[in-house]
């Protein structure tokens, strides 16, 4: 059974940096397209990024776009979502979703969630 777990959630000040990590276990990520989205509460999940198995293929949502990277390293088994200049608007619980070797990774594709990692930004 694939497990994935978030981190590097926080509070920072608008303006600055974090980056989050999606561990695999019990799969490879390699097999895995996977998808951040955030949530804030009482509003629907919003799409962040996503990234196929191999890396080939890279979608963000225009509000991240140029400010956040998704990379994958099959070494370590885990997705990133490098998150830079954050704004207020960005905070929201995040989470990752997989889906084994389907691409586009829509929302009845997904296989697996996390639980979440929170991430606050203060102005």
């Amino acid at each position: 059974q694939v497990q994935l777990v978030e981190s590097g959630g926080g509070l920072v000040q608008a303006g600055n940096s974090l980056r989050l990590s999606c561990q695999f276990s019990g799969g490879f990520c390699r097999r895995y397209a996977v998808a951040w989205v955030r949530q804030v509460p009482g509003k629907d999940r919003e799409f962040v990024a996503d990234i196929r198995w191999d890396g080939g293929s890279i979608h963000y949502d225009d509000s991240v776009k140029g400010r956040f990277t998704v990379s994958r390293n099959a070494a370590l088994n885990t997705v990133f979502l490098q998150m830079n200049s954050l704004k207020p608007t960005d905070t929201a619980l995040y989470f990752c979703a997989a889906s084994e070797l389907r691409w586009p990774i829509t929302g009845d594709r997904v296989e697996y969630w996390g639980t979440g990692t929170l991430v606050t930004v203060s102005s």
